[in-house]
């Protein structure tokens, strides 16, 4: 018989679609999971499936051929309305699943084991299931294993939610933030205009280069699709020139990165990373003194990656990691949460001889 509708359908869907996930390329990270699933419980079928309104999808699979088939034969579709688990040892003893043709037939899905995959919420979005096309049960320690393997599913799942937010998040940044700049600049270019000293309009003439320079960057950013590539040699050269005139007499600024070409997003979240490093290391690292030094520098590893190293020659345990840290600053969520979104792990040291942010990347 068809599974009832869940009780809270709508809200159940929403998630669901939030997810972003339906109708997606297979990928390996899942393929893994259920290729795992089948091994362990010693099935012939395997399935990451996420339950639609009309359909069900299924993201992996091992055994069955298809991605999705219609939700009047679907088995988890009456899984959603159970707790956590269910398991059917005999299909045709069952009255949710003993009418159903995938049974029915010769060779028909004969036992059903599947654990729900739920949002934070306790929604459920669909099931990590087992089939065999013969009645049995699941031992103790395949059904613990099909649940650890169900968790790591949501887990994914969750990694993709929130790396998605964050983008959606720094595109507003850009947004707001090429806005403000302009509204800035548009102030600078009428105080120029209004000045009677020839100095002062030289320096606002300076300075509204600059604020345009880098609204500009901000507008290429926020506008660039997801096929965009920028090269990375480019966006250090102009990094470099952008933040020479933020520093104060002494203190330089060197960005060498390599003649490679990375997609926009990573080149955003990048700039975002070495921008930041730059303005702490200003504010935070030197003091009083009169001379310094940040470089940033990049390389390729030998397995493709880029490797980027954000260092300072300043105070060190008083820069801006200690300083940072110890206040919750803006400046170092901002440049973690960048690393994050390049899916890198970030690694500082601060000592006697500076600061130091490194962290590896692929590229895409």
């Amino acid at each position: 018989m068809k599974a009832a509708t869940h009780p809270r359908q709508e809200e159940r869907l929403a998630r669901l679609r939030e997810y972003d996930i339906l109708d997606t390329p297979r990928e390996s990270d899942f393929d893994d999971i259920v290729g795992l699933a089948s091994q362990i419980c010693e099935t012939p079928i395997s399935v990451v499936n996420l339950i639609d309104r009309e359909r069900q999808w299924f993201k992996a699979e091992v055994g069955l051929g298809v991605r999705e088939t219609p939700l009047e034969t679907s088995l988890c579709s009456h899984a959603v309305l159970e707790q956590d688990y269910m398991e059917i040892p005999d299909t045709l003893a069952d009255d949710r699943t003993a009418d159903n043709p995938l049974c029915l037939d010769t060779n028909g899905l004969r036992f059903y084991a599947g654990f729900l995959l739920k949002s934070a919420e306790g929604l459920p979005i669909g099931t990590l299931c087992v089939l065999d096309t013969k009645p049995r049960r699941l031992s103790d320690a395949q059904r613990n294993a099909l649940r650890v393997l169900a968790r790591q599913v949501v887990n994914q799942l969750d990694l993709r939610l929130a790396l998605s937010r964050q983008e959606l998040m720094r595109q507003e940044i850009d947004h707001r933030v090429k806005n403000s700049l302009q509204s800035i600049g548009a102030y600078v270019r009428q105080r120029r205009r209004r000045s009677q000293s020839d100095e002062a309009k030289d320096t606002l003439a300076a300075v509204e280069t600059r604020i345009e320079a880098v609204a500009s960057l901000h507008e290429q950013f926020y506008r660039a699709d997801d096929g965009r590539r920028l090269d990375l040699a480019e966006l250090g050269a102009r990094l470099q020139e952008l933040t020479a005139e933020m520093c104060p007499p002494g203190i330089f600024v060197e960005v060498r990165l390599p003649a490679v070409e990375v997609g926009a997003k990573s080149a955003s979240a990048l700039s975002m990373v070495m921008s930041e490093f730059i303005a702490n290391s200003i504010k935070h690292a030197f003091d009083d003194r009169t001379e310094g030094r940040i470089e940033v520098t990049g390389a390729l590893s030998s397995d493709g990656r880029i490797e980027i190293q954000c260092r300072d020659n300043g105070a060190g345990g008083a820069g801006v990691v200690t300083r940072d840290r110890s206040s919750g600053g803006l400046g170092l969520r901002i440049i973690e949460a960048g690393v994050g979104q390049l899916r890198a792990s970030p690694r500082w040291t601060s000592d006697a001889g500076g600061t130091t942010l490194s962290f590896a990347f692929d590229g895409g």
